[in-house]
């Protein structure tokens, strides 16, 4: 692993971070196959909606710790940060274990822990992330894109190790052994890297302050942050709307007067992309189990298992296919890929057809997350670890507080539009679901959407033949996967930007990665 170019990179500290990742992958993936469990579900006495809350609230604090932890790591240590994520993450193991326990004899309390053990979790693996993307780019800097895709296959071999467990267990084994697992390497890598010492970061070697790297994010970035946290904490905390605009507004004005700059333009769409790109890679991912059960006869939690492996092969063999692409053309491509991949998954039939899709899918989201890092690192260096994470961080703010419940939407809708093509007199009329059998929602009063009412559904078929029953219920569970062709536009967004971008870098010589100087100046101070 040694290179004469890099930082002397150590092994077992690169290794370390490596199985950090692959930790926080256990929590996301056991956590979300718990909430995938009807068995849970209704031990919890959660309803669709409270589903959908339990998992994005492993979403969203994850990305205020690392965008908190970017802004202090390098006063408080990466050792520092990496003790706290451990200690978080079996924090949360403890408590999802209790909360089982007690769920049976009190659900609103097991629910509880459950719940608060999943913000716990998200605050350890946005530190994982806080710390292990900056050390990685420090240990690497001439090579970062091929690095953090390495370092990220930690992500999806997390998911393989973790999903096959979980599914090999089976329903015989009980979710307090499943949801523990994840002790094993938190405390691996805890011992691992507790002796280590750990590089000083590019921007604070270079002597880059740290306003300037305040002022690589900006205004405009604070700005997104700011957004993301108050649509969240809304939802959250319902009716404190004025002290959330107050604070959201003062963060962002602080952060104006400090930094006085509106940002890099080009940090701005990376910001911008990271919405769709996130909602595309780990958006699926923690749907993909739910939309799919319906359409095979398996265990829908192999498919996400399948396109992990596939995930975690290519990112290991990144060096070649970066050389061989650049970072620009191999996100170009990754966007056509998952474009072809979602759409060919929502018509999917038959176990053969619908592995080909995902294999799709998969080749497409792979090199999203860690390329995307690369080139905010080659090119906003002062921006030290604020930066590098920040995308991280905004990319899992947008999943959690838009993507995650905007997929449900899309589902829901598609779940109406499929029984209005059944003939179900009563229920449908003049080509469409009656009105008075769906409910009208929006998600932060802004994406609207609608669903079926179960008991109005129920009502409306009473005196309905056996066949036209099964006719609706047959276009009601098999309309999940449709609504993966409406998830397109994710990856389409994505492909117009990066276009957008290849050609401006190809405007002005081709695509060069932005270097520090030791007094803190870059080879591109545009």
């Amino acid at each position: 692993m040694t290179d004469s170019a890099d930082n002397k990179p150590s092994q077992l500290l690169f290794w370390g971070c490596f199985i950090a990742l692959i930790t926080t992958s256990f929590g996301f993936i056991t956590r979300m196959f718990l909430l995938d469990d009807p068995e849970i579900v209704k031990l919890l006495d959660l309803d669709p909606a409270q589903v959908g809350k339990f998992k994005g609230i492993q979403i969203w604090p994850f990305a205020i710790s690392i965008i908190l932890f970017s802004l202090i790591i390098d006063k408080v240590g990466y050792k520092f940060s990496m003790i706290f994520a451990a200690a978080c993450q079996i924090i949360w193991a403890v408590m999802g274990i209790i909360g089982l326990n007690i769920a049976s004899d009190n659900p609103a309390q097991g629910a509880a822990l459950l719940y608060w053990g999943g913000l716990i979790l998200a605050l350890g693996n946005g530190t994982v992330e806080a710390f292990i993307n900056p050390v990685v780019a420090t240990m690497f800097t001439k090579d970062k894109t091929k690095w953090l895709n390495i370092l990220h296959a930690g992500w999806p071999g997390g998911l393989v190790i973790a999903g096959i467990a979980v599914i090999v267990m089976g329903p015989d084994t009980s979710w307090q052994i499943k949801l523990g697992i994840i002790i094993i390497p938190a405390a691996l890598y805890f011992l691992m890297l507790i002796k280590e010492s750990f590089p000083v970061q590019e921007r604070v070697a270079s002597g880059v302050s740290y306003k300037d790297m305040l002022r690589e994010f900006g205004v405009f970035g604070a700005l997104i942050v700011a957004l993301l946290i108050y649509l969240q904490l809304d939802a959250e905390f319902p009716g404190n709307k004025g002290i959330l605009i107050g604070l959201s507004v003062a963060m962002v004005a602080a952060f104006g007067i400090y930094t006085q700059t509106f940002g890099r333009g080009l940090m701005g769409i990376l910001i911008l992309i990271m919405v769709p790109l996130a909602t595309t890679e780990i958006g699926t991912d923690g749907w993909i189990s739910g939309i799919m059960a319906g359409a095979v006869s398996f265990d829908a939690g192999w498919i996400l298992v399948y396109t992990s492996v596939i995930m975690m092969g290519l990112r290991f063999l990144a060096g070649p296919i970066v050389h061989a692409l650049s970072p620009l053309p191999l996100l170009i491509v990754s966007c056509v890929l998952a474009i072809a991949g979602l759409a060919a998954l929502s018509g999917a039939n038959g176990v053969a057809m619908i592995f080909v899709a995902a294999t799709l899918y998969a080749l497409g989201k792979t090199f999203f997350w860690p390329t995307m890092l690369g080139i905010v690192s080659e090119q906003t260096p002062k921006g030290g670890a604020l930066t590098l994470n920040a995308v991280s961080g905004i990319g899992m703010l947008a999943v959690g507080v838009l993507g995650f419940p905007l997929i449900g939407a899309l589902q829901a809708n598609k779940e109406i539009s499929e029984v209005s093509k059944v003939d179900a007199p009563g229920l449908v009329e003049n080509g469409g679901v009656v009105e008075s059998a769906t409910e009208k929602k929006t998600i932060y009063q802004i994406i609207p959407y609608s669903v079926l009412s179960d008991d109005v559904v129920d009502d409306k078929l009473a005196t309905a033949s056996a066949e036209t029953k099964d006719a609706v219920a047959a276009a009601r569970k098999g309309s999940a996967p449709k609504a993966l062709m409406s998830m397109t536009i994710f990856p389409l967004i994505m492909l117009i930007a990066y276009i957008g971008i290849f050609m401006y870098f190809k405007g002005r010589g081709g695509y060069k990665p932005v270097e520090l100087a030791a007094d803190g100046g870059s080879s591109s101070d545009d």
